[in-house]
């Protein structure tokens, strides 16, 4: 027998109304989120002495991550990711704090859901929160951590997540695809685990050489993960929109779901004050309109190097 659902009859309308938009609409999601919270300074005291670790400002600074959301949700766009990009097993150990899965997913969501629920009321417009899973620092392919305890540690993740009121879980920036496979299986054992039904984002990274970090090309990608019963693939980070493009056609040629593409804000450009990413928020507006036009992407959005005013365009 299935579990009883553990989300309200509000919510559930709130997700069939996000798969609705991503069935019909062009759907906006936000930008950068580490430099935006690296720019408010937060202190070491704020980190808990864990320098470095984003996640743990979900706690000690719920204003900062707050700030953040509400930046984005302000320049129009339908939803944002969550703060919870390392709140994984393999990134989490590096700090000796694995068992903070489940808390440090489920606070992040909650401070996005607040936003949302909030600029939803005082807008009129109906605003979503993406529960972003992020890849770690482990390979499993190349025998950092083993499988089973990323998958059980991603069910983790996955499970505060839709604790805190996610609309969506989005696997993303992911480079090896075994660790992909873990964290979506995580993802679809809480679901299954909670009686949920959210839909389920895989967003893989091709670098500049044209396959993900371990070799693997974009059409390896597709077929590993369309059977897993993702609802949506597309491409994140790395590159800017125009390294994507290629790997965009190929799976606009053969996907048999919906696509999304939230590309870095150009390759990075090194200079005396460190990476700079060269991308105008224009530039980025015309390339992801010529990508829906082109091939038919339901969920478009930045990564590194976006602003809010990046994606104020793209709206």
């Amino acid at each position: 027998m299935a579990p009883s659902s553990s989300i309200s009859a509000d919510s559930r309308t709130r997700i069939e109304a996000l798969r609705e938009a991503l069935a019909t609409r062009v759907v906006v999601a936000d930008g950068a989120m580490g430099t935006m919270l690296q720019a408010q300074d937060p202190t070491m005291a704020d980190f808990q002495d864990l320098e470095g670790c984003n996640e743990i400002l979900n706690v000690t600074r719920p204003d900062i991550v707050r700030s953040v959301h509400e930046e984005y949700f302000a320049v129009g766009v339908d939803c944002v990711e969550t703060n919870t990009f390392g709140a994984n097993f393999a990134a989490l150990a590096e700090y000796d704090i694995p068992e903070r899965v489940f808390e440090l997913s489920e606070a992040g969501v909650r401070i996005a859901r607040e936003v949302a629920d909030e600029f939803t009321v005082s807008t009129g417009q109906q605003r979503w929160v993406l529960g972003s899973m992020g890849p770690g620092t482990k390979l499993p392919t190349l025998g950092h951590v083993d499988y089973v305890t990323l998958r059980d540690a991603y069910q983790r993740n996955a499970e505060g997540m839709i604790a805190g009121g996610a609309d969506a879980l989005m696997v993303e920036t992911t480079q090896d695809l075994l660790q992909t496979k873990a964290a979506i299986l995580g993802a679809r054992r809480a679901l299954d685990a909670t009686g949920t039904r959210l839909p389920v984002i895989c967003s893989v990274t091709v670098e500049t050489t044209g396959t993900m970090l371990l070799g693997s090309e974009i059409g390896a990608a597709l077929t590993a993960l369309e059977p897993l019963g993702i609802d949506m693939i597309g491409l994140n980070c790395a590159t800017g929109p125009a390294e994507m493009s290629e790997h965009l056609r190929y799976l606009a040629q053969h996907s048999r779901i919906p696509l999304s593409c939230m590309p870095n804000a150009g390759l990075p450009v090194l200079g005396k004050d460190g990476a700079h990413y060269p991308l105008t928020a224009g530039e980025l507006a015309d390339a992801q309109e010529q990508f829906v036009r082109e091939y038919g992407l339901s969920l478009v959005g930045g990564c590194c190097g976006t602003t809010p005013e990046h994606l104020r365009r793209v709206v």
